[in-house]
């Protein structure tokens, strides 16, 4: 009989649940945020406004992946 997709057997890590709450997180912290620094830009065009969403987005969401991940090792050990 196949293993069920919706189990997982991960050598330490359970990545899935990594990616997942990096997604989440960086959507409740890194919005807020690119809203707020979006307020002492000057944004004329789209494209400079998605550029700058890019550009402070990327750090936040980095960040956040690194501080998830620390987090579910150190559980799991």
């Amino acid at each position: 009989m196949p293993e069920p997709v919706e189990t997982s057997s991960p050598d330490g890590v359970d990545y899935g649940w990594v990616m997942q709450t990096t997604f989440v997180a960086t959507i409740i912290v890194g919005a807020p945020l690119v809203a707020v620094l979006s307020t002492t830009a000057t944004l004329p065009t789209w494209a400079d406004r998605a550029e700058f969403a890019i550009r402070v987005a990327a750090p936040v969401w980095l960040v956040t992946s690194l501080v998830v991940f620390a987090y579910a090792k150190r559980k799991r050990t």
